[in-house]
């Protein structure tokens, strides 16, 4: 990397593609006990996207109306393999987005 260019992680490119946006469903105990309640869903996204960019990237994909959209960064595990030093697996991010009532996502 050239001096004093900013790394790629973490650098918000002027338009993000929905499917890039949106990495994956996480389907989780937790995450299916909300979406049968409370009409929420958990996905995997981009460390980048704001709520704005997960809200209309959701809309986009899943043809839904998003009522509000929640989202926490999570820090990668340390991994330790064979010897003394730690590795850690990639940091990411999940958007907790709660759909407008009636709304639904078929996840099969």
């Amino acid at each position: 990397m050239p001096f004093g260019e900013a790394s790629q992680v973490g650098v918000r490119k002027e338009t993000m593609d929905p499917r890039d946006i949106v990495q994956s469903v996480q389907l989780t105990e937790k995450g299916t006990r909300l979406t049968e309640k409370e009409n929420k869903y958990f996905f995997k996204v981009d460390r980048a996207a704001n709520k704005a960019d997960i809200k209309r990237a959701v809309e986009t994909l899943f043809k839904v109306s998003v009522a509000k959209v929640n989202t926490m960064n999570c820090k990668g595990k340390k991994r330790r393999e064979r010897t003394l030093a730690f590795g850690r697996r990639s940091h990411w991010k999940r958007a907790v987005v709660t759909l407008q009532e009636g709304q639904k996502i078929e996840l099969t």
